[in-house]
Formats: C-alpha cells, structure tokens, sequence
C-alpha cells in the first residue's frame, strides 16, 4: 500500500486545516468533515486507513461516530479530547477507539501516534490480504486464526479491532505467559510505553467480546499488580 488515507473530523476549522497541512506534508492523502455525519459520509464513500476525530461537535459527536463506524469498519481511530473530557475520552476507548491525543497537542506528537497506528494497520491488512500458511491457535472453545483474522469463540465470529486482535493474538501465542501493560504496548506499538490506560480499555473490551461472563473470565486473567494471560487449557483439535 502506497499511500495512506486520513480522515479528519474536527469542527474547528483552524485545527483541522493545521493537521491536513502537516498529514499531506507526510505524503498522506487527506479527507476532512465538521461533524460525524460529514464523517461517516466521506468513510462510506471512500477508503479509509486512519481517522483522527474530535470528541465535542455539533450534528453528531465523535462517540456517536465511533460507534456508528465500528459497526462496520475496523481502521484505527485516535480520538481527540479536551483535558475536560476525561470520562468522554474513556468512552471513546470503550467504543472502539485506538488511541488518544489530548488538546492541546503537538503535531510531532499527533503523526508519531498516525505513523505507529498505520505501521500496525499495514501489518494487520496484508494478514488479511496475503495468502500464507494457516496458523489456528485454539484454547478450549477459542479460536484464533492469523491467516484469516478471525476470531472464534464456540463457533461463533468474534469482531475485533485491528489492535484489539494483534493484543489477543500476543497472549495466545504466549498462552499461560504473563504480560505486564508495559510490554503489551511495547510489543504491539513497537515503541517505549509512554501510556498503559489504553491498554487496560482494550483488554476490558476483549474480556467483553470473548468471555461469557467478562466479570468472571474463563480465557483473559489478569494477574493482579503483574498484568494480564490467556489462561493456558487443554487445546482441542
């Protein structure tokens, strides 16, 4: 893949017209909305690999955005949030989002986070598009298959995001092993760990979407004051 498309969505002209100059001037090609409607227009219409979206906005809020694209769309998304917008940022997180950049921002700080997302996006697509030999990891009734990837769980498909499958396949492959937050997010961002909270938001929305009952998990434990381990089972065939 060549050339990376970005989405903006951000209701203050001023911002979204600084971050289109400093994407394109990356060699990215730049798409831009003031609200999430505008945004969820332009991500039916075109292909997307990465959105930057704003929390607060008129007609539709980046929450409701997030929501709306992760029922069908699995590219990252880095959420912008004011300081005040703690419990909003988290929400974001909880929905689906992939990362987080608080306002005010520096634009090294913003691309660092738009390069690392879409170095790991690359990877996850050619999974998805290259044909390789099959690799299934099962434990009791979950599946993971890093050819396809897909994720199983009695059967039924599991839709993760792009990171929530690359965490889930680190601590399978590693079943019984336990990963401190620290070293997820170094593995899966191939950076220095600057923030674990987003770590925790992804491990809580894999717990959800694999476990039957996520308080009382059967596959993904957490190991407390260490970090977190799929429960090494006997594997079926």
């Amino acid at each position: 893949m060549e050339t990376y498309h970005i989405l903006v969505v951000e209701d203050d002209k001023d911002i979204r017209d600084g971050i289109e100059i400093y994407l394109k001037n990356q060699g990215y090609v730049v798409f831009k909305a003031e609200n999430g409607k505008k945004g969820l227009e332009i991500v039916e219409t075109e292909t997307i690999h990465l959105a930057i979206i704003d929390i607060m906005m008129p007609i539709m809020d980046g929450i409701t955005m997030m929501m709306k694209v992760r029922e069908q769309y699995d590219f990252p998304v880095i959420m912008l949030s004011a300081k005040s917008e703690e419990v909003d940022k988290i929400m974001g997180l909880n929905m689906g989002a992939d990362d987080y950049v608080t306002k005010p921002f520096t634009t090294l700080e913003l691309l660092a986070r738009v390069n690392s997302h879409l170095r790991r996006y690359a990877k996850y697509l050619n999974a998805v598009n290259e044909k390789q030999s099959e690799n299934v990891y099962i434990i009791g009734g979950l599946e993971l298959h890093e050819e396809s990837v897909e994720v199983f769980v009695d059967g039924a498909p599991v839709k993760l995001t792009a990171t929530e499958f690359k965490i889930l396949q680190l601590l399978m492959k590693n079943a019984g092993r336990v990963f401190s937050a620290e070293e997820i997010y170094e593995r899966i961002w191939n950076e220095k760990a600057v923030n674990t909270d987003t770590i925790m938001v992804h491990i809580r929305k894999i717990r959800e979407k694999i476990e039957i009952n996520p308080k009382n998990p059967k596959y993904l434990k957490v190991v407390w004051g260490v970090g977190y381990k799929i429960e090494k089972q006997q594997i079926f065939k």
